[in-house]
């Protein structure tokens, strides 16, 4: 039997028989892992308050020989982000977050570009400093960038015209293309989402610049409510399906604005 030690943060768990639970981890070492916790219901001891979503743990697991999953033997908690998980809205967001890796991510692939961005956003979602909003806009343009499904937002797909030459400051952009599309080459046909050159612009310095100036952003109205809409259309169409968490932070979402 070998083990290993990894940092890692809880994505999902599951009730696994009367006493046990599934793990999914989104480890720093080991990418995306399930493990089995034995008895992790029954005994109160053994990782009591620990296995909650979206903590940031140090995990030792053993595994055998067999195709049995690993089994975890130690979990130290490192960041519990308390504060988040007092806030409805806050959880619907890291829901969302959580279940994007979980969807996307191949087992055992590591991504420490991946790992780092997550914990980065859940750190700032429980200080409370960036609009949330903001913050799943940062982490969603940045997933997509470093999982290799970037949009073009730098000029028109079919032209090939920089987006700073177009005369009109909304501009469509093409869900299934990946690509904007300028007054020109654009067609009647749905599935276009129009953005304004503010939002575009702050979108492109997301994507690239630092990760932890990202949050300095102040983001406009405009382009908070334009990037959402983009985004959570984009990322799912190219995820292959609508997360459910998805459904629950819009719904969450549309609750707190109508209050």
């Amino acid at each position: 039997m070998s083990s290993f030690s990894t940092p890692a943060i809880v994505l999902r768990r599951i009730d696994f028989g009367d006493y046990d639970l599934i793990i999914n981890f989104f480890t720093l070492n080991k990418g995306k892992i399930s493990v089995i916790a034995k008895s992790a219901k029954k005994s109160v001891k053994r990782f009591s308050g620990v296995l909650e979503p979206f903590s940031v743990l140090e995990v030792v697991c053993s595994s055998g020989r067999g195709k049995g999953l690993p089994v975890l033997q130690e979990a130290t908690l490192k960041q519990p982000f308390s504060k988040s998980r007092s806030d409805i809205v806050k959880i619907a967001y890291a829901s969302y977050w959580a279940e994007l890796i979980n969807s996307w991510m191949e087992d055992g692939k590591k991504q420490v570009q991946i790992y780092e961005l997550f914990q980065h956003v859940l750190g700032e979602l429980d200080l409370d400093f960036t609009p949330m909003e903001a913050l799943s806009i940062i982490f969603q343009i940045r997933f997509i960038k470093i999982s290799g499904f970037c949009p073009d937002l730098t000029r028109c797909g079919n032209c090939r015209i920089e987006m700073e030459e177009l005369k009109k400051e909304k501009i469509a952009f093409d869900v299934v293309k990946g690509c904007l599309i300028c007054g020109s080459c654009s067609s009647a046909k749905s599935g276009k989402i129009y953005l304004s050159k503010g939002t575009i612009k702050q979108l492109l310095w997301v994507e690239s610049g630092d990760l932890k100036k990202a949050g300095r952003i102040r983001f406009t109205s405009e382009a908070l409510n334009e990037g959402l809409k983009f985004l959570e259309v984009f990322v799912p169409y190219h995820l292959g399906m609508e997360p459910r968490s998805l459904k629950f932070l819009r719904q969450i979402r549309s609750k707190r604005l109508s209050c």
